[in-house]
C-alpha cells in the first residue's frame, strides 16, 4: 500500500521534471506501433457493403407476404401489422448506427459501423483525392442505395447531416424531406456513374465487384432505373425521363452483374443465420407466396419450399426426418393468426414434432447459413424494363424483357446452392405454360418482380406498394394496429428513441409527414 501511495504522488513530479527532455519523443512514446492511426477508406467501404445486408424478417418479409410466423411478443411486427419498436427500428438502427456499440442517436460515431457513417467517412476522405476518385464515386452509389432503403421504409429521414457525428460534431441530425432526398440521390447516381473511370485506380477490396468499374456503372444505372420506376404513379413524366436515361446509359446485362454479397459458414448471412438459428422451427412460407407459385406450377417452389417432420431438428434422418419438397404437397401458413389460434385456420395441417406442418424455407438451399444477400439483380432490372417498355417509356419488347427477367431469377437460384438449379427444360415448360399476356402485363410483370425479390423483403414490399401487384389481401389479424387494421402497412414508425432524444427534429419530420404511424404513405406511394 505504501509503495502504491509513493508512485501515485511521485509520478506527476517526475513527469514535470522530465517534461522538456521528453517533449521530442512524446508522440513516439505514446503511439501504439501495432495499431493503425488511420484506416484506408477502402476497408471502411467494404465494411459498409457487407453491413448493408440487413435482416428484414420481422417486418418487410411478412409485409410482402412471403415469409410469416404466428408469434406474439418479442417476435411480433409485420406478421400481425402491429407496432413493435425493437423490430420496426432495426433497419433505421443498422443502416445509421450499425451494431455492437450501444449508440443511441442517429449520427453518433462511438464505434459506429453502420453504412451511413462509414460511407460518410469514405466520401470525406476521398472527395478531394483524384487518385481515389473511383472509390469516391462507388461510395456515392452505395450511399444512394442505402438512403433509398431508408426513405422507402420510413419516409423523411436524416440525410444531409446524417453520419456527421464525428466529422462535424452533429449528433442530432435534422430530417430531410423524402422527395428532396430522392432528387439528390438521383443526381448523385447520375454524376457518380459519369465520373467512374476504368482508366484510374480501382479498388480490389470492393466486396461486390472487386473494383470492376463497368459493373459499378451498370449498378448505378440500374439503381436509377429503380428510382425512376418508383415515380410511376406519382409523377409519370419524371419516371419516364429517369428510366429512359438509365436505360440509354446501360443497365445490368446478365446475372454476372448482380450486386450481391456472399457469406460463409464463418461470416453468416443475416437472413441465413436467422433461418438456421433458434427460430428455425418458427418460420414459415406465407400462404399467398406458396399459392402463387403452386397455381402456376413454378419450379422455383420445389427448391424453395420444404415440409419438415420436425422443423426444430437438425437436418438428416435423425433430425427433421422427412423432407418433403414436392410442389403439390406444400402448404403456406395463412396470415391473420397467432400461436394460440393457428389451429383454427381452414385446412390446418396439424402440429409437427416441433412447430406445425406448414411449408418452411429449405435449409439446404435458400435457408443455408451462408446464403448470399442480393441488393440489385439482373432479373429485377429486366422486369422493370419490361414494365417501362409496356408503358411506352423505352423502345424495347416487353415480352422479351419479361422472359429474360423470369429466366434470370430461375438461373439465380443456383447461387444459393447447386441443388437449387432450375434446369432449362423446366424453365421452358414454365414459360410455355405462362406466356406473356399484354392484356395483363403490369400485374404479370410485377408479380414476377415480387418472386424475383424473394428474401429481399425491402424491395419486394416497396415494389408492391408502388405497383399494387401482386394482388394481395390485407392481413386480417384481429389485433392489428387500428391505423392499419383491415388495410396494408405503408411505412414503419421511427424508433421511439428518436422521439425522446432527437425530439425537435423528430417532431418536425412527423409534422411534415402528417404523423408517425404505419398508415402514412411515403411520397411515391400514391
Amino acid at each position: 500500500m505504501v509503495r502504491m501511495f509513493s508512485i501515485r504522488y511521485l509520478l506527476p513530479l517526475l513527469l514535470l521534471a522530465g517534461a522538456s527532455a521528453c517533449d521530442k519523443n512524446f508522440v513516439d512514446v505514446n503511439t501504439n506501433p501495432t495499431q493503425p492511426s488511420s484506416l484506408d477508406p477502402a476497408y471502411l467501404f467494404a465494411t459498409a457493403e457487407v453491413n448493408a445486408a440487413i435482416p428484414v424478417f420481422y417486418y418487410q418479409l411478412p409485409l410482402a407476404q412471403q415469409v410469416i410466423h404466428p408469434f406474439t411478443g418479442v417476435a411480433e411486427g409485420g406478421n400481425h401489422n402491429v407496432e413493435y419498436d425493437n423490430n420496426a427500428s432495426t433497419t433505421f438502427d443498422l443502416l445509421f448506427q450499425g451494431t455492437g456499440n450501444g449508440a443511441t442517436v442517429t449520427g453518433s460515431t462511438t464505434g459506429v459501423n453502420g453504412p451511413v457513417a462509414l460511407l460518410a467517412d469514405v466520401i470525406n476522405q476521398t472527395k478531394a483525392n483524384a487518385a481515389r476518385s473511383n472509390l469516391y464515386n462507388m461510395a456515392r452509389i452505395m450511399r444512394a442505395y442505402v438512403f433509398m432503403i431508408l426513405v422507402d421504409t420510413y419516409g423523411d429521414v436524416p440525410y444531409t447531416q446524417a453520419g456527421q457525428g464525428y466529422l462535424q460534431k452533429l449528433g442530432l441530425p435534422k430530417y430531410d424531406n423524402q422527395q428532396d432526398i430522392y432528387t439528390d440521390i438521383t443526381g448523385e447516381l447520375t454524376q457518380a456513374v459519369g465520373a467512374l473511370d476504368a482508366g484510374k485506380a480501382t479498388e480490389a477490396n470492393d466486396v461486390i465487384y472487386k473494383g470492376n468499374i463497368a459493373q459499378w456503372k451498370k449498378l448505378g444505372n440500374s439503381l436509377l432505373l429503380r428510382i425512376g420506376m418508383r415515380y410511376s404513379r406519382s409523377d409519370a413524366t419524371k419516371a419516364q425521363q429517369i428510366v429512359a436515361a438509365a436505360y440509354a446509359a446501360g443497365v445490368m446485362q446478365s446475372n454476372a452483374d448482380n450486386a450481391v454479397v456472399f457469406f460463409s459458414s464463418t461470416f453468416n448471412s443475416p437472413t441465413g443465420g436467422w433461418l438456421q438459428g433458434t427460430e428455425k422451427a418458427n418460420v414459415y412460407l406465407a400462404k399467398p407466396f406458396v399459392d402463387s407459385l403452386q397455381r402456376t406450377h413454378d419450379p422455383r417452389l420445389g427448391v424453395i419450399a420444404v415440409k419438415y417432420n420436425n422443423p426444430g431438428g437438425a437436418l438428416g434422418p435423425n433430425g427433421t426426418g422427412s423432407e418433403d419438397t414436392a410442389v403439390a404437397d406444400q402448404i403456406g401458413m395463412p396470415l391473420g393468426y397467432n400461436e394460440a389460434t393457428i389451429n383454427t385456420a381452414p385446412n390446418f395441417p396439424g402440429k409437427a414434432v416441433t412447430g406445425w406442418k406448414y411449408s418452411q424455407l429449405n435449409r439446404r438451399t435458400v435457408a443455408r447459413i451462408d446464403i448470399p444477400e442480393f441488393f440489385v439483380t439482373y432479373a429485377q432490372t429486366q422486369l422493370l424494363l419490361a414494365e417501362a417498355a409496356q408503358r411506352g417509356w423505352i423502345a424495347a419488347s416487353p415480352a422479351t424483357l419479361y422472359a429474360a427477367g423470369v429466366r434470370a431469377h430461375m438461373d439465380q437460384m443456383a447461387k444459393y446452392d447447386a441443388s437449387a438449379t432450375i434446369p432449362v427444360a423446366a424453365q421452358d415448360a414454365y414459360m410455355a405454360a405462362n406466356p406473356f399476356d399484354p392484356g395483363n402485363a403490369l400485374q404479370q410483370i410485377n408479380t414476377q418482380y415480387w418472386i424475383a425479390s424473394f428474401l429481399n423483403g425491402t424491395e419486394a414490399w416497396a415494389n408492391f406498394r408502388r405497383s399494387g401487384y401482386p394482388s394481395l389481401t390485407p392481413n386480417p389479424y384481429p389485433g392489428a394496429d387500428p391505423a392499419v387494421k383491415g388495410a396494408f402497412v405503408h411505412r414503419l414508425q421511427y424508433p421511439l428513441r428518436e422521439a425522446s432524444v432527437n425530439t425537435d427534429n423528430y417532431n418536425a419530420a412527423v409534422s411534415h409527414m402528417g404523423g408517425d404511424n404505419m398508415a402514412i404513405h411515403v411520397f411515391w406511394d400514391k
